[in-house]
């Protein structure tokens, strides 16, 4: 079953045509959408500029691949947005930004980070590498990447808090490059004092009736599922800030 998942969470920033054509796209042409809840909202708050207002309310950004945008899922079925919807329910004021590029590596988070640092930034969760993985990619490289997205983080807003999703390598690609590539991750977090969802697609991965017809990509109650992984770290740590209520399972 971990074999399986493995492979299939790699595979699942693969580029579609959809894809190609939202990686290509420039950092000015593509905004990231400010989660409301609604398709809708999702829809209109993506041609927004990363200043975009946000009523004052402290910020939760995700930057990831196509896993973070929702591909193949109506928009307010996306994780960053079923994350909005829980935050909504405790009666807390976050705002969540789903930044999510399909078929991006983390070199192309590297070159759109710093206009993405233009808006507010007090919660920063990272989700890249599957891509990487896919075209196996330098791990070293990976790992420069990532830190250079959290050094602009870092810069401009030093404040925030920062979240690293965990991805797996498949095995094909052979033991020795599936260890470094898994080794990134923690070390990353470790370096830089963040908090580690140990991995994205923990309980999906590799589940048919949890994927879409791709067998690639989480479905709607797969992306339930996506969204737990992610609030029980998140959840915790926006506790801590003192913002939230006490977090529910």
């Amino acid at each position: 079953m971990w074999v399986v998942g493995v492979c299939v969470s790699v595979a699942a920033c693969g580029r579609s045509k959809s894809d190609t054509a939202n990686a290509g796209s420039r950092p000015g042409e593509q905004a990231p959408a400010a989660a409301s809840g609604t398709a809708a909202a999702a829809s209109t708050a993506a041609t927004s500029a990363p200043t975009a207002a946000t009523g004052g309310a402290p910020t939760i950004l995700f930057v990831g691949t196509s896993l973070t945008a929702g591909l193949g899922l109506n928009p307010d079925s996306a994780y960053p947005i079923l994350i909005q919807q829980r935050i909504d329910s405790l009666g807390e004021r976050y705002q969540v930004v789903n930044a999510g590029v399909s078929g991006e590596t983390s070199a192309g988070a590297l070159r759109r980070i710093g206009w993405l640092m233009r808006g507010s930034v007090d919660v920063f969760v990272l989700e890249t590498g599957a891509n990487d993985a896919l075209r196996a990619l330098d791990v070293d490289s990976l790992r420069a990447n990532m830190q250079g997205v959290l050094d602009s983080v870092h810069a401009h807003h030093p404040r925030a808090q920062v979240v690293i999703a965990g991805m797996m390598a498949p095995p094909n690609l052979g033991p020795a490059y599936t260890r470094a590539f898994a080794r990134v991750y923690p070390e990353i977090a470790r370096a830089n004092h963040a908090a580690l969802i140990p991995f994205l697609l923990r309980g999906v991965a590799g589940v048919d009736t949890l994927n879409q017809a791709d067998g690639i990509h989480p479905n709607a109650r797969g992306e339930r599922i996506v969204a737990d992984n992610v609030w029980r770290v998140l959840g915790p740590l926006l506790e801590r800030s003192g913002r939230t209520a006490p977090v529910g399972r």
